[in-house]
């Protein structure tokens, strides 16, 4: 028997006869109702007799499965050969070495092609059923007619999934598997009784307390939890996560059955993790928990071990630093089976090693990497690319503005409004990058153009865009020292110098009834992607575009009488958080059966 030592199934058999019902309660916490066992469940012939099969999932409300359990300690013992192919006395033999060395097999298994047959013993077993199985096949083995005899030397698992409503619904073994793929748990044997009534898997002692997690949110027994890792918590973009997340708790508990558990906070310097993998008690401010005593020096390398120790099998991490060398870990991350959300675009627009290297690790482990955000914030720029290209359509080109800081410094610059005024107020209101040279030169947009052309498929680098920078060499290759808030001051005195020439183009283009806007193109036809200042007339998408707004066009062989447009607020940090907020719903959906 499985589970717990408690309740022997011959001490269950009077009770059964009886119809006498068999409380369990849990002496740790009394006031819980428990379970209750009584009756019989039916045979085998009578549950053939009940009709047809139907998926579980149609029985709104009713879960399957009673129980799910496991057996730590085991080990998998294997006799593989050509002698095994069709002979009825070879497992014989086998299971009948075992009984003569007293050897308790928990588990038995054979290759449909019967080549093989494996057996699952307790680990302390091990070497007394090898020893058994290689005396009894002691003649078979040396004249190779039996290829070998093995056990495994790591410490196994037996988690297995019970209930009477297992039989004739189908989806309940997929659900199971299902299950643990996301979890990254691999499964080495498979076995479930003609009865229906159990599945059990073998997996590594390792995986145990995942599987099982994983298996218990799959079938709704608990709440789907999602283990939270924030690297840059204490960031505007980190910040405005962590509220939204505390101010939604409740609502995503209530109508997704879905709980959020920020587990792990860092900011440049410092991180804390909650022990054990508990959930962090996270407030607006996390400085506050970063200067506890709990905390410790930022250290990726141990964060990475506790990522992959975390036995939830749920687990994302949401990266808000924008940081190359933090990029650097997301195919760790992604092949331990974590999750990634970035809003940044270092992986997305970085090195073409680096990034095929992360496609690489999400296909091959049932892992997502989502960053959505990290091209207009919280607008569907990407899912929608992805949308069309998934439903066959043939993307030409795209265009529009994806920087908010630039569009709301051309939409507020005027006459009356100087450029350095009107990038100081982008920066007053945090539409701006933390260095607003990366906004004023160019190479913000032009990373974003470089996630949107490696979804289509280009083979493009930030050194291939065409770029117009709106600094002078000077401004743009200074070094400034100081606090942020003191690069930013004096970076915007030093924009004054540019204020002239800029109010010069600025009426050019007014004179002859045109706007100044920031453009971005990215023309699949040619290869050409480029992002420069343009004026624009009234017949442009772009003629009309708000303070702090994005716009992408999306020219396509269907979309041709007007091309289909996403546009919206994109800038500050509420926004870019909602956005990673909604990545992590994404992920979340998966996870949940209930989806």
């Amino acid at each position: 028997y499985f589970g717990a030592q408690v309740l022997h199934p011959s001490a269950m058999e009077p009770c059964i006869d009886g119809n006498i019902p068999v409380y369990v309660r849990n002496i740790f916490n009394p006031a819980f109702k428990g379970t209750v066992i009584q009756g019989r469940c039916t045979s085998l012939s009578e549950t053939n007799k009940a009709g047809k099969v139907v998926n579980w999932r149609s029985k709104q409300g009713e879960i399957p499965i009673k129980g799910i359990t496991s057996v730590d300690g085991v080990s998998l013992l294997t006799l593989e050969g050509a002698s095994v192919i069709g002979g009825a006395q070879v497992a014989e033999r086998f299971m009948g070495s075992m009984a003569g060395a007293g050897i308790d097999v928990l588990m038995v298994t054979q290759a449909s092609s019967e080549s093989s047959i494996t057996i699952v013993v307790p680990e302390n077993m091990g070497q007394a059923a090898l020893r058994a199985a290689q005396s009894t096949f002691e003649l078979e083995l040396s004249r190779s007619n039996v290829n070998g005899i093995s056990l495994t030397d790591k410490s196994l698992a037996i988690v297995a999934i019970v209930g009477e409503g297992m039989a004739l619904q189908s989806g309940v073994s997929a659900t199971f598997m299902s299950s643990l793929a996301k979890a990254n748990v691999n499964i080495r044997v498979i076995a479930q009784g003609s009865s229906e009534r159990q599945v059990a898997v073998v997996v590594d002692g390792d995986d145990a307390s995942r599987a099982l997690r994983a298996a218990h949110m799959a079938f709704t027994l608990s709440q789907t939890m999602v283990s939270v890792t924030v690297l840059g918590a204490t960031g505007k973009l980190g910040s405005a996560l962590i509220r939204q997340l505390n101010e939604q708790r409740e609502s995503l508990s209530k109508k997704m059955n879905l709980s959020i558990c920020v587990n792990a906070v860092s900011s440049s310097k410092k991180m804390i993790m909650g022990k054990d993998g508990k959930c962090l008690v996270t407030t607006s401010d996390v400085n506050e928990m970063l200067d506890s005593d709990e905390a410790t020096g930022l250290d990726m390398h141990a964060l990475t071990m506790a990522l992959k120790a975390d036995v939830n099998p749920h687990r994302v991490v949401i990266d808000c630093t924008n940081d190359d060398s933090v990029a650097d870990y997301y195919a760790q991350w992604l092949n331990s089976g974590a999750n990634v959300i970035s809003p940044g675009r270092r992986a997305g627009a970085g090195p073409m090693e680096r990034y095929n290297e992360i496609r690489e690790a999400v296909s091959s482990n049932s892992v997502e990497w989502q960053y959505e955000s990290s091209v207009g914030s919280s607008l569907p720029v990407i899912s929608t690319l992805r949308d069309l290209l998934q439903t066959g359509d043939d993307v030409q080109l795209l265009r529009g503005c994806l920087s908010g800081t630039m569009a709301y410094v051309f939409r507020t610059m005027d006459e009356n409004t100087s450029f350095s005024e009107a990038v100081r107020q982008a920066v007053e209101k945090d539409f701006a990058e933390n260095n607003i040279r990366e906004d004023l030169s160019g190479v913000d947009a032009a990373r974003k153009v470089v996630v949107l052309a490696r979804e289509l498929g280009m083979d493009v680098s930030v050194e291939d865009v065409v770029v117009e920078s709106l600094l002078t060499d000077e401004i743009r290759n200074k070094e400034y020292t100081g606090t942020r808030e003191e690069i930013n001051a004096a970076i915007l005195e030093d924009l004054k110098s540019l204020d002239e020439p800029m109010l010069k183009r600025w009426k050019e283009e007014s004179d002859n009834g045109r706007l100044l806007r920031y453009k971005f193109y990215v023309d699949v036809a040619t290869g050409i992607c480029q992002c420069k200042l343009e004026g624009v007339d009234n017949k442009d998408t772009l003629y009309r575009l708000r303070d702090n707004e994005n716009l992408i066009a999306f020219e396509t062989s269907r979309y041709t009488t007007s091309p289909l447009i996403v546009k919206g607020a994109a800038a500050g940090p509420e926004l870019a958080a909602a956005g990673m907020f909604a990545d992590l719903l994404r992920i979340g959906r998966g996870f949940s059966a209930s989806t």
